[in-house]
């Protein structure tokens, strides 16, 4: 081959060769692309029979790179039924829900619930289609190829089931339609496939889109919930604004409300003729709802109102800013659940720090679960203990509540989650925040690591990068992936950019083992002028370590050694004189530094006093002179 043809050959192949690269770099940035999905539901509510009939249209557009030969709906309410996994498992748990126990084994016919798929057409075609327990399996006519946009045309109709977990009619308090997980659903397919898990009482996973929903009602039933109401001049019951003329035609004797919702991944509706309905319009022109049923604990609901305004300030600025025009508080379910654009409470009997406690942590699931949309069936830690983190922030904003002296770190919220998780770590039941939630062993182990450890992740992680990165990585995430379901990598990948630093060994033990973390002040020797300090790393889980060395006459150095994995270290959080030390190697299970003072001039050596750190054992902390001094 002539030498010009071989350079030709060459800069042709290197073409090549870098158009294949840039395309797998493309696909790699596409691969997180999103199924969307546009509801227009019909629904006519029997209040004497408590069940409805109901038409859906669907428009589900597949985004996915592949084709589709089937799609799963889910059909929560037939998890109400005797023999039900729901039921199943609540009666053979060890330690199941209070609320659930072997309720849904005792309900009768006229208490279960159901959804009952009557027809399901696509593009005019009947389909066939089979339903197993809380999912309909459906075969296509014809497969859903990418980029393609079909129509689901479905008759069913639906029996509410006795209020027993989040979803049902006629719960403790008396509220008569706490309406969640009441349609069929499109189950969501993601970069990992279908989620077409059976309802057993945990988590939820959904499809962005746009809902529009016409509820056919008693005309003295009043409604909340997601959505924008369409036609609050026809329907009245404090939906109108001041000096509005409401012009109701109730068509025998009920009245339809007409609902859009626009991209949200489910849609929760409640009603009681016993409601009043109250608002607040924040300064941001977002609009508050407030639902309760009137005689019953009036005065603190009263006083909610302009609490909720301050803590959603507080969230907004801190947490993202809220995308919606709305957000309903509604008396409803069995204790606190959140849905788009609103939440169903407990309200009865709770205090007035009761009644704001559940109000702020399940409004903050907009952020987290609204919004953010991680899966939360497969990492329920994101939603639940993200959630956690911000509430203790919010309500220590709204309390005021500082530990000792004013600095952010000894603020509420810095050892958010420690307490659950630290008791579920000690005992020896703890399981990785990886598992399914379905999946736990024990309801306990659950809730520690979802709300607990999901908790200390955001908490400590302002230990390890720095409150101030946090802080700011917090809205970077937000704002990144809001709309887009986030994974564990994701939310990781946003703090190390922030912070400079590489942080994948954080999750590979917090999240995916349970391996724990133990640090020590092993001795403390005097050598002439100067002092040795040991420290150890007694259990499996590295982390970087900040050491308050305290002088008898009062002040303080904080000596810091980052972990060499890190590849940097966090900024000062304090005015107080702070000591660089070499990296700490995680292989190493000691480390020493010297300190150019004598020992007789030391009165205390502490691994971390801000107690940020989740270290499972305290007690071999610190070292103290006093203590030394009384043992001579």
């Amino acid at each position: 081959m002539k030498l010009k043809q071989l350079i030709l050959s060459i800069s042709m192949l290197s073409v090549a060769v870098f158009a294949f690269a840039q395309g797998k770099a493309d696909r790699a940035e596409n691969e997180r692309w999103q199924q969307r999905v546009n509801y227009y539901m019909e629904v006519d509510m029997n209040v004497e029979t408590n069940r409805f009939n109901g038409i859906q249209k669907l428009e589900y557009t597949n985004n996915s790179p592949e084709s589709l030969n089937q799609v799963f709906y889910h059909l929560y309410f037939n998890a109400f039924q005797p023999g039900s996994m729901m039921d199943v498992r609540s009666r053979t748990i060890e330690d199941p829900d209070g609320r659930v126990r072997d309720r849904i084994f005792k309900l009768k016919e006229d208490e279960i619930g159901y959804q009952k798929v009557m027809s399901l057409k696509q593009d005019g075609v009947a389909l066939e289609f089979e339903t197993v327990g809380t999912v309909l399996e459906v075969k296509l006519a014809r497969p859903i190829a990418p980029g393609q946009t079909v129509t689901f045309d479905m008759e069913w109709e639906g029996q509410v089931p006795v209020q027993i977990r989040r979803s049902g009619r006629d719960n403790a308090e008396g509220v008569r339609y706490s309406m969640a997980q009441w349609f069929p659903k499109m189950a969501e397919y993601d970069y990992q496939g279908w989620h077409a898990d059976e309802y057993i009482g945990r988590e939820f996973y959904g499809v962005w889109g746009d809902y529009e929903l016409k509820l056919t009602i008693d005309e003295d039933y009043v409604v909340g919930g997601t959505g924008y109401l369409q036609n609050p001049l026809e329907i009245g019951h404090g939906y109108e604004n001041e000096g509005e003329t409401v012009n109701r035609n109730p068509v025998n004797g009920k009245l339809t409300w007409h609902f859009i919702a626009p991209n949200v991944h489910d849609f929760m509706w409640a009603a009681d003729p016993d409601f009043l309905h109250e608002k607040l319009t924040m300064e941001s022109g977002t609009v508050l709802h407030f639902f309760h049923q009137k005689g019953q604990n009036d005065s603190n609901w009263e006083k909610l109102m302009p609490l909720t305004e301050r803590a959603f300030e507080y969230a907004s600025e801190n947490f993202g800013q809220y995308p919606y025009e709305q957000f309903s508080v509604i008396q409803g379910g069995d204790g606190g659940m959140e849905y788009p654009m609103s939440t169903l409470i407990t309200g009865a009997r709770r205090n007035l720090q009761s009644l704001l406690g559940v109000t702020i942590h399940e409004f903050m699931h907009d952020w987290y679960h609204g919004v953010l949309g991680n899966n939360e069936a497969l990492t329920p830690w994101m939603d639940e203990g993200f959630t956690s983190y911000a509430s203790s922030r919010i309500n220590a904003h709204l309390n005021q509540v500082r530990g000792p002296g004013s600095n952010r770190i000894n603020q509420l919220g810095s050892r958010a989650g420690q307490g659950s998780y630290l008791r579920i770590a000690r005992s020896g039941r703890e399981e990785p925040l990886s598992t399914h939630s379905d999946h736990y062993d024990i309801n306990g182990a659950y809730g520690a690591a979802a709300y607990g450890k999901g908790a200390v992740w955001m908490s400590q992680m302002g230990y390890v990068i720095g409150e101030e990165a946090r802080d700011k990585a917090l809205l970077e995430y937000f704002d990144t992936w809001k709309f887009k379901h986030p994974n564990p990598n994701d939310v990781l990948r946003v703090f190390e950019k922030v912070s400079g630093l590489e942080l994948d060994w954080y999750n590979e033990y917090f999240v995916y083992t349970t391996k724990q973390i133990d640090y020590g002040v092993q001795e403390v020797v005097g050598e002439g002028d100067k002092t040795q300090i040991t420290l150890e790393k007694v259990k499996q889980m590295p982390m970087p370590v900040d050491v308050v060395v305290t002088y008898k006459d009062g002040t303080q150095e904080i000596h810091y050694m980052a972990l060499r994995m890190m590849r940097g270290e966090k900024q000062a959080e304090t005015d107080d004189n702070r000591i660089v030390h070499e990296d700490w190697p995680w292989t190493n299970p000691v480390y020493q530094f010297s300190i150019d003072r004598p020992i007789s001039e030391i009165a205390s050596v502490e691994i971390d006093p801000s107690g940020r750190m989740a270290d499972i054992n305290r007690e071999n902390n610190k070292w103290e002179a006093e203590a030394i001094e009384t043992k001579k």
